[in-house]
Order: structure tokens, then C-alpha cells, then sequence
């Protein structure tokens, strides 16, 4: 087994090719989830082009490309996934059948840990050496079979909900004029303005607003302009007459609609449009080819209405008995801890997310009358 590190910038175009291709014929190979558009090597050298230190190993074997592993890497050997804290799927894209020892691996990239928060299912050696690692539900919608077979799925799982979103989505027609919805908008102003309800969404509940960074601003902006083969930016909006009142931007795979940032006007909030948009996007997406829309890691009311089924990813790190590595553990472990306590315990969860909402709506209250 050999392998070699690349700036994103030496990978070639054969080893691009090989990368993709093995993407592609992951679902025939029992491992559908590594398609993940999250994997692709285009989110890898979209984010390269904001976030330093984003290195490929690609590992040969008889001469071959076996595997493809994306990090990023601190000066002191700290290794991350591409894009933590926005990747929603991570690790190492390979042939079917491979192994590979997993501090082997640091060794030959030159870290002492790498660390991750998405790590894709059927990732063993990652699983098995990661210390600390949790396991969380990914939920996805299912529509391989068509939308159809989706839909009536869920007005057998969910009655009240589907009736109540479908009754909200012809209100919304009569109060405000046509209903339609667009899966692939290419008006960057509308993705600004998706961003600018995003942020505002964030500020309102207390989160931290991801697009206060610009390197993220600027990576979505360069994914909503990237389209190589079956990898795209997805920009969907629904529209009443000609106003976007929802939009979401998302990855599409061959296979995959990877969702990520959806958003609303909060003038429609009554019409719920964010439900009727998704609704419209499994649609859409059936009719696309796609097998699979994943919502993406965490607990939210929507997504257990809409899911079929769910994926396992894992958060925690791997690492060698290192000076540094033992630092950075030492540093990570009791926030991740007490985060993912929170989370996961309602009795925790519903008081911390009423005061960050309380907190949102300070800050936002003080921030409009600064501005008069």
C-alpha cells in the first residue's frame, strides 16, 4: 500500500476521475452512503480555497487508487475533516473490500490526530481507534421508488402533518398568488437573500451565525457555481407569484441531494413554507434520480415528520499517543461532552434552546435600536 499527500491543487485529473468513479458505483458496492456529495472532491477543493492546511492522501494499491482521504492539518500535526463544523459527511471514500490501519494512515499524512464529527457509517478502523466517538441519527427521505410511493408513506406515518402541509401550500396560493417552485434557481441574489434569512434565523435563536465567517459566505458561494458531472450546488426556492417566501441550498450527487442550509421569510411563517419546500424538493428530487435526500445530523421536529429511515455518523477523533494530540483531547472533550449531554437529553436541551431563543431576540431587539 502507498501513499501519497497532495495539495489540492497537484491532484490530477486522473485521480479525480478515479475519486469520482469510485462515488459512483459506491451504492453497487453495499456502501451508498460514501456517494455522499459532501465526500466529493469538489467540496474538498471549494473549501481549500478559504481554509488552509486542506491536504488529499491517496492511497495505491499495484499502482491503483484505492482510497482518497481528505483533511485538513494544523502546523502541529492536528488533523481535522474538510469543512468541520459544515461538512455533514466525512472520511475516506475507497474501493470495495479495502482496509487500512488507521494510525498507519495519520502517520503517512503527518498528523497526530484527526478529528471529525460527521464520519460516515462502515468506517471501522476510524470507529474502532476513535476514542471518545458517539454515534448520532442522520435522518433521510427515501424516494428511490418515486415521490408518489414517498408521499403516500408519509400520509400513512404522519396523516395530520401531511394534510396540514398541503392545506397550508394551497392557502398560501389563494392569500398570495401561485404557488411554484423552481429545484435549480441560478439567481445568486437569490441565494443572498436565502443567506440573509439564514443568518437572521440564527441570530433570532441564539445560534451562532455561519455566515458571520466569510469563508463560509464564500464557499457556498463558489459550490452554488460549481457543476461538474453529477456534483452541483442545488439552490431550490418556492415562490407565491414572483416572491421567494422559502429556499434551501443544498449538494447534489448522482445519487444524493445532501440538504444543508434551508431558510424562510418569516412574513410567511403561518403558511409554513419551509415544509411545503421540502415536500417540493423530495418531489423534484425523485424526478431527478436521486435515491435519497439527508437532512443531516441533528434533532429537529421537521425531519422526524419527513424522514423514511435513518443513516448512523460519528463524532469523535482517532489519534497517536502524542504530546499534542493528548492537549488538544484535553481541551475538546469536556465541551464536546457537555454539548452532546445537552443535546441529548430533552430535560436539557428544551430550557438551553428557550434561552438561547430569549437571548436571540435581545440581541436583536438591541440590535434594531441601534440602527434608529
Amino acid at each position: 500500500m502507498d501513499i501519497t499527500v497532495h495539495r489540492p491543487g497537484e491532484l490530477t485529473a486522473a485521480d479525480r476521475a478515479a475519486w469520482t468513479a469510485l462515488q459512483s458505483k459506491a451504492h453497487l458496492d453495499g456502501s451508498p452512503e460514501l456517494a455522499n456529495p459532501f465526500l466529493a472532491p469538489e467540496f474538498t477543493l471549494a473549501t481549500a480555497h478559504g481554509r488552509r492546511g486542506v491536504r488529499i492522501a491517496v492511497v495505491r494499491e499495484d499502482g491503483e487508487p484505492a482510497a482518497f482521504f481528505p483533511f485538513q492539518r494544523s502546523v502541529t500535526g492536528v488533523g481535522r475533516a474538510v469543512g468541520l463544523g459544515v461538512s455533514d459527511c466525512q472520511g475516506l471514500v475507497h474501493r470495495p473490500g479495502f482496509r487500512w490501519d488507521a494510525r498507519e494512515l495519520l502517520r503517512a499524512c503527518g498528523l497526530v490526530l484527526w478529528e471529525f464529527d460527521h464520519l460516515v457509517g462502515g468506517q471501522e478502523p476510524f470507529e474502532t481507534g476513535a476514542g471518545g466517538a458517539c454515534a448520532f441519527p442522520s435522518p433521510v427521505i427515501d424516494v428511490e421508488q418515486g415521490y408518489d410511493t414517498y408521499l403516500g408513506h408519509l400520509h400513512e406515518r404522519a396523516p395530520k402533518f401531511t394534510r396540514t402541509t398541503l392545506a397550508k401550500e394551497r392557502r398560501l396560493g389563494r392569500d398570495h398568488g401561485a404557488v411554484r417552485y423552481v429545484h435549480d434557481e441560478r439567481d445568486p441574489e437569490i441565494l443572498a437573500t436565502l443567506m440573509g434569512w439564514k443568518s437572521a434565523q440564527y441570530r433570532r435563536t441564539g445560534r451562532s451565525d455561519r455566515f458571520a465567517h466569510p469563508w463560509i459566505t464564500e464557499l457556498v458561494r463558489r459550490l452554488f457555481h460549481t457543476r461538474t458531472g453529477p456534483f452541483a450546488g442545488i439552490l431550490s426556492v418556492l415562490y407565491a407569484a414572483d416572491v421567494p417566501v422559502a429556499a434551501h441550498f443544498g449538494l447534489r450527487g448522482e445519487r444524493i441531494l445532501a440538504c444543508w442550509f434551508p431558510a424562510y421569510d418569516p412574513v410567511f411563517a403561518k403558511y409554513s413554507p419551509g415544509l411545503v419546500l421540502h415536500l417540493r424538493m423530495a418531489e423534484a428530487a425523485a424526478a431527478d434520480g436521486i435515491a435519497y435526500l439527508d437532512l443531516g445530523r441533528g434533532q429537529k421536529d421537521y425531519k422526524d415528520s419527513f424522514k423514511t429511515r435513518e443513516l448512523a455518523v460519528s463524532e469523535g477523533w482517532v489519534a497517536l499517543r502524542h504530546p499534542v494530540a493528548l492537549g488538544h483531547r484535553a481541551r475538546r472533550a469536556p465541551v464536546r461532552a457537555l454539548r452532546n449531554t445537552v443535546l441529548s437529553r430533552p430535560e436539557f436541551f428544551e430550557p438551553a434552546d428557550k434561552l438561547l431563543k430569549r437571548m436571540g431576540k435581545i440581541r436583536s431587539l438591541t440590535k434594531e435600536s441601534t440602527k434608529e
